[in-house]
């Protein structure tokens, strides 16, 4: 029950979020989707959860990873303010796959080339959203800009 209303509060904040200069949705799309999937998410375990006794509501274990996760997201979103959206992203994406169990180098240096690229076509050419040029140094400024 909590995942739907996590999702149905998100739903309504996505549709808050502005238009394009055009009229169109571009930034809403993304958030949008994302809070439906966990309505979708939140509903389908509850009807995959009637019946069944109630699970332990968190596992110890899984408390490091949460933990890491948390760090994770507050040192990207600080690096990202300091050094652009791509430098932060080739960083992060690796060390979240980490965190998650992968192992594997290839896979993780090649995230740390295709996550940045590809969130840069998805949001910054198809969707025109940007976000904000680091303070220190943005590499975006060497490629040319947006």
């Amino acid at each position: 029950m909590a995942l739907i209303l996590l999702g149905v509060g998100a739903t309504f904040t996505s549709m808050n979020i502005a238009l394009d200069q055009y009229g169109r949705w571009g930034a809403r799309i993304f958030p949008l989707a994302g809070s439906l999937s966990l309505v979708a998410l939140g509903v389908a375990e509850w009807w995959g959860a009637r019946g069944r006794p109630a699970s332990p509501a968190l596992n110890r274990a899984h408390l490091p990873a949460i933990a890491a996760l948390l760090a994770l997201a507050i040192a990207y979103v600080w690096v990202m303010a300091q050094f652009g959206y791509l430098i932060s992203t080739a960083i992060a994406a690796p060390i979240a796959l980490w965190i998650f169990g992968v192992r594997n180098v290839i896979g993780l240096c090649a995230a740390a080339v295709l996550c940045p690229a590809i969130y840069h076509l998805v949001f910054f050419e198809l969707l025109g959203v940007f976000p904000p040029l680091g303070r220190w140094f943005d590499l975006l400024d060497v490629f040319g800009g947006y």
